[in-house]
This record gives C-alpha cells, structure tokens and sequence, in this order.
C-alpha cells in the first residue's frame, strides 16, 4: 500500500495531463479545474484502495469523465426548463425593510439568526429546530425569545409599526 507520498507523487505526475484531459473533455478551462480538483479530492479519500489499482490514473480519467457528464447531464435539465419557462423576471432591488431586517439579523449571534429563520421563514416548528439543531426545544424557545427581543432594540420603529398594525387587525 502506497503512503501519503506517493500520493503527491502521484499527483505531481499526472495532474498536468489531468487538467489537459479535463479542459479536452468539459471545453472550458475553469470547469475542467473543478472537475480534476474533485475526482483528486476523491482519489485522496480513497488513496489506500486506489494505491493498489492497477491504473490509478485510468481511475483518475474515468472520474473526471464521470463528472463532466454529471454536469453536462444538470446543466442541459437546466436549459430545458429554462427554455420552456423563459427567464426569469427581472427581481426589483430589496425595499428599505428588507435591507434594514437583513442588517439587523447580521448583528445578533449566529444561533439566534438561524432559529429565527428556521422558524419564521420555514415555518419549522420549535421542535423541529430542536431536533435539527440537537439541542433541547427550551434553548430554541430561549433563542427565539432573545432573539426577537434584540431585533426589537436594533428595529424599535419597525417593531413599533408592527405592533400597530397588530393591534388594529
């Protein structure tokens, strides 16, 4: 079984004929980066079995060639939807509560933000957060609370206009 250096080694010789093949097979010089830097990341993660193949770099081709076709097959599903669908509209930009909430959530600690938008903009329940989080439901209540309070002080004219517009509803 071959060690970590023969695995730079290996990489040393034949990274230059990987990217030449990689550029032959996607046709753009930057995709083809990817497409090598991949199938090397999956050589090195399998490198104690791929150390004892008997044409490690056969391996190699197959990998980039699989990839490339992996892509080429979701970029065509991509211009079929497209083409049936048109593009896009044009997104007018963020109005001035939006840019002022997103600034906001950008100040408060990384856990708050992310149960605030797991609840809010998923609508995931505080169990839900709970699990995926793997924490139990009364920190994400704790979080959610806090959190809510903390956007309160960074958005008081927000909150307060909120508030009004529940009041009367």
């Amino acid at each position: 079984m071959r060690d970590a250096n023969s695995f730079d080694d290996f990489y040393r010789s034949t990274s230059g004929r990987s990217l030449r093949y990689g550029r032959a097979v996607a046709g753009d010089a930057g995709e083809a980066q990817d497409l090598v830097q991949e199938a090397y990341a999956r050589a090195w993660r399998q490198w104690g079995k791929l150390a004892a193949h008997p044409a490690p770099e056969a391996w190699l081709r197959l990998v980039i060639n699989r990839l490339a076709t992996d892509r080429w097959r979701r970029l065509r599903g991509w211009r079929l939807a497209a083409s049936r669908t048109g593009p896009p509209d044009d997104v007018g930009p963020p109005g001035e509560d939006t840019v002022l909430l997103v600034g906001a959530l950008r100040r408060l600690p990384a856990r708050q933000r992310q149960a605030l938008a797991l609840h809010y903009l998923l609508d995931l329940s505080v169990e839900e957060i709970a699990r995926e989080a793997g924490v139990p439901a009364g920190t994400v209540k704790s979080w959610l609370s806090r959190g809510r309070a903390r956007l309160a002080e960074l958005l008081p004219g927000v909150a307060a206009e909120e508030l009004e517009v529940n009041d009367v509803a």
